[in-house]
């Protein structure tokens, strides 16, 4: 079991909820004073039943009073279904507020962890993220629905009944107010080791949750390695964790459910005993002892009603805290050093003396520096892990340099507002993601409100019409969670069009035609050439060949620029861009001139050894080849 909180510890997780509290309930609060009045109404009709039992045992039975008889039906009646009606209303007015609430609140976490950086994502499972949108904010219905509105109605009812009792019986009513005490003391013990335990549920389902996501995102890959057991005993271990934590959740509830039961019982004997004597001395009424039983199950009522309604405003207090960790990340367009509106940039880009670190004191880039002029093609190029993942998510601003400055068109891009910023961005993955939707509406989703002859003409350029054609439903084909319908060519080709229809002025091409065989990359070069016409454009390349013809390559090494140069003038230095180059092809270049020209004879594997560079195998590939 969990570490029992400081005392007080619960009380300050309260404090610290209360600012979200309000301001979750300050627009219903109309709507919750008219709740309240409908529970006094209806506590106040619940007294009229224990309440005529006193005057029809002493009055009606024993004195023979039958004209009150009629009168005391009647009210009773009247009593009973104006608390129905109220019980009805409460129900229909608290739990469908409850349930916009909770909507509500989705619909806020969702939006403010789309605006945190992709720091944060790259630090929390996307699980978690799930886990506090769907399931953390369901507890919060108890802070609006019925169950903490019946449990303060319970409450004003259990003082309505207190000062009937001590105008019933001063001896009782002290009597059980000593056990009630006692008992209301070990509860609020018991909830103060209870509520970390319902944190820690909400960590472990999180945490569950994410590789149940992930698991079944890389199916592919689970049984490509034949993993399946593997898979399902981490979760079986999950799973186990999170029963654990329930069961403990479990024994402490039936705990404190036993001590309400006994005390019921305690007290229920202490009345008996005591309320007979006063009945033989005659100091109380068969009657009154009669309305003192019924009396003292409503003040009594509120105790058992704590073990329930308690544990769950302990869940949803729990739940609120982390959604309180989310909701204080301060989204990454909320950074006070971006108030630059920029209108549209020409897309002059230059990194000066550029640092980042990922981890304190472990930098992955070292005093980059670079320029690149509007229309130009920079392609980076370089070993895996070099850094030129991380040059590109400076540019697009995922990230902000520890050192140096990023400028665009001579404005430092951390003072630039992003939502100027990244609608003039466009990028184009190695890893294409496509969301469950229509090959229209994956292409759309650059620019929602593009015309119809304006996504036909960004899949015309991009050849995409070449296989939506066939398909039965065109444009309108499902392509399936990731686009996993379509091939990995299919893919790329729509998300090439994406980045056609939003027209950027910046854009970045991660490997655009990696997943693409050589004829589907031919299909698409003219749509690549359209797209990079005007643009400034930043490409990774795989295949050194595909960019021949930038107009200046990056070498990136352990995160500094080792060479740059167009292809001609970094090929004749023959250094780290030559043997990159040559190694990928396993033939020097300058055999594809003519002898007058520069050519030479094709080395032998010898040659090649001697100068230091191995022949082409599979295995060199994945040694030497850039990424």
């Amino acid at each position: 079991m969990s570490p029992p909180k400081p005392k007080g510890k619960t009380s300050e997780h309260l404090r610290s909820a209360l600012p979200l509290i309000l301001e979750l309930v300050r627009p219903r609060r109309g709507m919750l004073a008219l709740g309240f009045l409908l529970v006094m109404i209806n506590k106040v009709c619940g007294l009229v039943l224990p309440g005529s039992t006193k005057f029809l045992v002493d009055n009606v039975i024993i004195k023979r009073q039958t004209g009150m008889l009629e009168p005391l039906v009647l009210a009773v009646l009247a009593a009973t279904c104006i608390q129905g009606i109220t019980s009805f209303a409460l129900t229909q007015l608290l739990s469908k507020e409850a349930q916009r609430l909770i909507a509500e609140l989705r619909r806020r976490v969702q939006e403010h962890i789309g605006r945190l950086p992709v720091g944060y994502y790259d630090s929390n499972k996307t699980g978690m993220l799930v886990s506090r949108i769907m399931t953390d904010v369901e507890g919060l219905r108890n802070l609006l629905g019925t169950g903490i509105v019946d449990f303060t109605g319970a409450i004003l009812l259990a003082f309505l009944s207190l000062a009937i009792l001590l105008w019933t019986s001063p001896v009782l009513t002290g009597m059980a107010l000593a056990f009630i005490a006692v008992f209301a003391f070990g509860l609020q013990k018991a909830f103060s080791r209870i509520r970390p335990i319902f944190r820690e549920r909400g960590k472990i389902n999180a945490e569950v949750s994410g590789r149940l996501t992930e698991s079944l995102a890389g199916v592919r890959v689970v049984k490509g390695y034949h993993a399946e057991a593997q898979e399902a005993q981490v979760f079986s271990g999950g799973v186990e964790r999170l029963l654990q934590n329930v069961l403990r959740t479990l024994t402490a509830i039936s705990v404190m459910s036993f001590s309400a039961t006994v005390l019921m019982g305690l007290v229920g004997a202490m009345v008996m005993y005591v309320g007979a004597r006063e009945i033989l001395s005659g100091t109380l009424t068969l009657g009154g002892f009669t309305m003192f039983t019924a009396f003292l199950a409503f003040l009594v009522a509120p105790v058992f009603q704590m073990v329930g309604v308690g544990t769950q405003l302990t869940e949803a207090l729990a739940g609120l805290d982390r959604t309180q960790e989310v909701l204080r990340e301060r989204p990454e367009d909320e950074d006070p050093r971006r108030t630059r509106t920029v209108g549209p940039v020409e897309g002059r880009v230059s990194f000066e003396r550029v640092t980042f670190a990922y981890d304190p004191g472990k930098p992955v880039l070292h005093d980059v520096s670079f320029d690149a002029q509007p229309g130009t093609v920079t392609a980076l190029v370089g070993p895996s892990g070099s850094g030129k993942s991380t040059i590109i998510s400076l540019l697009a601003a995922f990230h902000q340099p520890e050192e140096g400055a990023v400028l665009i068109d001579g404005q430092d891009l951390s003072t630039v507002r992003l939502d100027a910023y990244r609608p003039q961005l466009g990028v184009v993955l190695q890893e294409t993601f496509l969301f469950d939707g229509t090959i229209r509406e994956n292409v759309a989703f650059a620019r929602p409100g593009a015309t119809e002859e304006q996504i036909l003409e960004a899949c015309r350029t991009a050849r995409v019409d070449e296989f939506a054609e066939r398909f039965d439903g065109k444009y309108e084909t499902v392509v399936g969670e990731r686009g996993v319908k379509l091939s990995g060519g299919q893919r790329q080709r729509v998300s090439i069009a994406r980045a056609i229809l939003a027209n950027p002025r910046i854009l970045i091409l991660d490997e655009a035609t990696s997943s693409l065989d050589s004829e589907s990359e031919a299909a698409i070069q003219e749509g690549l050439g359209y797209l990079m016409r005007g643009r400034t454009t930043f490409v990774i390349a795989h295949r050194l060949s595909t960019i021949r013809r930038a107009d200046q390559i990056l070498v990136v090494e352990e995160g500094r620029i080792v060479e740059r140069g167009n292809h001609e003038s970094l090929y004749a230095l023959h250094g780290r861009y030559y043997d990159l180059y040559t190694r990928q092809h396993g033939v020097d270049a300058n055999l594809f001139l003519a002898p007058g020209e520069g050519g030479k004879e094709p080395e032998s594997e010898e040659q090649i050894r001697l100068r230091g560079a191995a022949p082409l195998t599979a295995a060199s590939l994945l040694r030497g080849g850039v990424a």
